[in-house]
């Protein structure tokens, strides 16, 4: 029978690439670990893992069961909590799952508040290049609550937090800067982009907004970090599209809101029959969320 500790071992050997690197991390003998995964595999009809010289990596049985096998560990952790929060041991603890710009973004008002509110409350964030993978990881049970874009399909309880606004970021000393009106970003067509890199949701965003444009963007470089990209662009390598949210205080650089006004809508999302906990962080996200920051739109122009 499969056991949580052999489910442990399979992703503890997967994250590490070794079962030399996941024995020392488990505290375990390395033939232990051996005889564990063994074990799994029999039990699951075939190998999960591929033994390469320097490395091991998941075969595709052991990919099929791996978010499966995280969704059991995140529950029995979270299981574990709810039993000591139930006999006074701990307060409790809260998984949050969000796309990168929304943890740099928006997440930080209601964060401060819920700490406030419920101090004893351990808040352990899971964060996520795009939202199709954010829903997916939900679907397996990967955190209690989700912050991003609305997945295509979801059973459970959605609360819309609103519509976050996407605006272009240029130079202080670029030609655009002095534009007293939202830019159409067909003008910005023969530029070279700051971008993102392939699999992120803003890249996603921006390609499609350039498309309803009518052009396709040149890249003059891409990031992984949400953060970077309009501080990239502010030191002059290209304009780029970011959510307003993202943007620091004192910001040196032009931003500029696209006509028409580039909007995603932002919703937190768990599943039916939420436990109290996460109820009342659902509560306080629709009551301290804001998705356009004052600092931002004292830069933008006003209609």
């Amino acid at each position: 029978m499969t056991t949580l500790r052999q489910l442990e071992y399979l992703v503890t050997v997967s994250d590490l690439g070794s079962f030399t690197r996941a024995a020392a991390h488990l505290h375990v003998s390395q033939p232990a670990l051996s005889h564990q995964i063994a074990a799994l595999e029999r039990a699951a009809g075939g190998p999960l893992l591929d033994r390469l010289p320097r490395s091991v990596r998941l075969t595709p049985a052991g990919r099929a069961l791996i978010p499966h096998a995280r969704a059991a560990i995140s529950a029995a952790d979270r299981g574990q909590s709810a039993a000591r929060q139930a006999t006074g041991a701990e307060a409790g603890e809260l998984h949050v799952a969000a796309v990168y710009s929304i943890t740099l973004g928006v997440l930080p008002g209601p964060l401060r508040a819920w700490r406030r509110q419920h101090p004893g409350v351990v808040v352990r964030l899971h964060e996520y290049r795009h939202g199709d993978e954010m829903a997916a990881a939900m679907q397996a049970g990967g955190a209690d609550i989700a912050i991003g874009p609305a997945p295509p399909a979801w059973s459970g309880k959605t609360h819309l937090l609103g519509d976050e606004e996407l605006v272009v970021v240029l130079s202080a000393d670029d030609p655009l800067a002095g534009l007293n009106a939202p830019v159409d970003l067909a003008v910005l067509a023969d530029r070279n982009w700051v971008h993102y890199t392939p699999g992120h949701g803003l890249a996603e965003i921006l390609d499609q907004a350039c498309t309803h444009a009518g052009f396709k963007p040149s890249i003059a470089l891409r990031t992984e970090q949400t953060a970077t990209a309009p501080i990239l662009a502010a030191a002059g390598l290209g304009p780029t599209l970011t959510p307003a949210s993202v943007i620091p205080r004192n910001f040196d650089g032009c931003v500029l809101r696209t006509s028409p006004a580039t909007l995603r809508p932002i919703v937190a999302y768990h599943r039916t029959g939420p436990d109290p906990l996460t109820a009342a962080f659902a509560r306080t996200l629709g009551h301290e969320t804001q998705l356009m920051p004052e600092h931002v739109a004292a830069l933008l122009w006003q209609p």
